[in-house]
């Protein structure tokens, strides 16, 4: 899952949320030295991201696009998958998005110490363009994948996946809504897990 999906499901622990939301740039056992409801965080996004990997009904959207992006598919239908969440919000939160990521964005702020310099390097530039309010959008999404094919220096061609994300928009659709209900109930009891070890 990408951004918008780790932070929702950390819950209303703001750490948990941090530590959700750095977990990619923390290799090994450093998430040792951050405060316990940081690991926390860090241990359950690196379940959410095995649960999600081996998911079959994510492996159906990752097959739709991997004749043409080939390893890269896995990234694209996380990045396809937090334009769902985004776009159904309501479906999942009482609180309006632009509300919640507003929050969160304060929440960024006010941990900025606590940050990997990679994410205080983004963070300016994620704030600035709302990255994750424009995930409701097709176009937002097709800014997304411009820059993560800038990332990778025009190799993976993930601009144009916005193409099969209009082609198959019902199919990439009901495949999120199936799969986001069960990894809410498995967020919820890892987290459980995690808090209780």
């Amino acid at each position: 899952m990408n951004f918008l999906a780790h932070i929702y499901l950390s819950g209303n622990n703001e750490d948990i949320t941090i530590g959700n939301f750095i977990a990619d740039g923390i290799r090994g056992k450093k998430y040792l030295k951050y405060p316990t409801d940081i690991q926390t965080g860090i241990l359950l996004h690196r379940q959410i991201d095995t649960f999600t990997d081996t998911h079959k009904t994510v492996r159906v959207s990752t097959k739709r696009l991997h004749e043409n992006y080939g390893h890269y598919s896995g990234v694209i239908v996380d990045i396809l998958y937090d334009h769902f969440l985004a776009k159904n919000w309501s479906n999942y939160s009482n609180v309006p998005l632009a509300d919640y990521i507003d929050n969160f964005y304060n929440s960024l702020q006010d941990n900025f110490e606590v940050l990997p310099a990679r994410i205080q390097k983004m963070m300016p530039y994620m704030i600035a363009d709302n990255w994750l309010l424009s995930y409701a959008s097709i176009e937002g999404i097709g800014r997304v994948l411009v820059g993560m094919n800038k990332r990778t220096q025009n190799r993976s061609q993930m601009n144009l996946a916005v193409n099969e994300l209009q082609e198959f928009y019902n199919e990439f659709q009901d495949e999120f809504t199936r799969f986001f209900d069960e990894l809410i109930s498995f967020s919820s009891k890892k987290l459980k897990e995690i808090e209780n070890r």
